[in-house]
């Protein structure tokens, strides 16, 4: 066992001699039994540093290690559920259940794989090829933890449930980690499915890292701020009085001005503040790509701030 599930140290992928970067110069330590959720848009490349993770792709530069070696010798340990969501589309749920046994007898657990499928109500006789894509879904998630994997990697793994059942599997995938201190990392665009599920965070945009570490540590250190848009009697911008803070966002809407900021030092009376969501956390960085990279270590203590 090791106290680091993913670890990545200069890590980069270019696709072809002269393609484009899908991952660059990216750097961040995971603890293992997190619940750390990828978020980032279209292009930033988070499905690549999945396939890393999982040992399908190798880096271009750099390295990433998983579970303490590298990710083809931690293959056994990992379960992965790509976005394509791949099975035999010939086989029948039961046949498929049963091949996920075959393929890792010394750690299936037989009840948890016929338990989430008959929570979807599903057919063990049904074959693949004939379910929705959210019945695919659910049984692609019973072969992932019906492996115990103690890293479970997961691609977008809600985009074709509806509320009901995301919120349900949600449930169940939180329970499964809690109760086996499994590592869960997940991207997903949906981020109201992630506040209140992920303790850790890792933000990517264009390729590189631009938050990462504990979600509580990340929250503390960003303050959502309101006040009026001009200093009264000078008609001067307030945005000017918050020089000393690192301003990641700020917006105008009539007279009044709402910006999210890394305060350095104490804030003026003359602003409401807030401790932000996940959900404006993300949104604010997500809309201004060129805001400063700000990474935490395991230790909670600032690793690194640097312009992006």
């Amino acid at each position: 066992m090791t106290d680091t599930a993913l670890e990545a140290a200069g890590l980069g992928k270019r696709f072809g001699r002269r393609g484009n970067w899908a991952l660059r110069e990216c750097s961040f330590r995971l603890p293992a039994g997190r619940v750390c959720a990828v978020v980032g848009p279209n292009g930033a490349g988070k499905s690549t540093l999945l396939a890393h993770a999982a040992g399908l792709l190798a880096p271009t530069e750099g390295s990433l290690t998983v579970l303490g070696t590298h990710p083809a010798a931690a293959r056994e340990r990992i379960a992965y559920v790509a976005q394509s969501k791949p099975l035999y589309p010939q086989l029948t749920v039961a046949d498929t259940l049963r091949l996920g046994q075959e393929l890792n007898p010394a750690r299936w657990d037989a009840s948890v794989a016929s338990r989430i499928v008959a929570k979807g109500d599903l057919d063990p006789k049904s074959r693949v090829r004939s379910l929705s894509g959210g019945q695919r879904t659910r049984v692609a998630l019973a072969l992932a933890l019906g492996k115990r994997p103690e890293l479970l990697l997961l691609d977008e793994p809600m985009a074709d449930l509806d509320p009901l059942a995301r919120h349900e599997l949600m449930g169940v995938l939180m329970a499964e980690a809690a109760e086996h201190g499994t590592t869960v990392v997940m991207s997903s665009h949906v981020v109201a499915d992630l506040e209140g599920s992920c303790d850790h965070l890792l933000l990517i945009g264009g390729g590189r890292v631009r938050l990462a570490g504990d979600l509580d540590d990340l929250l503390a250190a960003h303050t959502l701020i309101t006040g009026p848009a001009h200093s009264p009697g000078t008609g001067a911008g307030t945005l000017r009085d918050l020089a000393p803070h690192t301003v990641v966002e700020s917006r105008t809407t009539g007279r009044q001005l709402t910006a999210l900021v890394r305060p350095n030092g104490p804030l003026g009376d003359e602003w409401q503040t807030a401790e932000p969501s996940l959900e404006e956390l993300v949104l604010a960085h997500l809309r201004s790509p060129d805001a400063p990279t700000l990474t935490f270590d395991a230790t909670r203590t600032p690793a690194q701030e640097h312009a992006a």
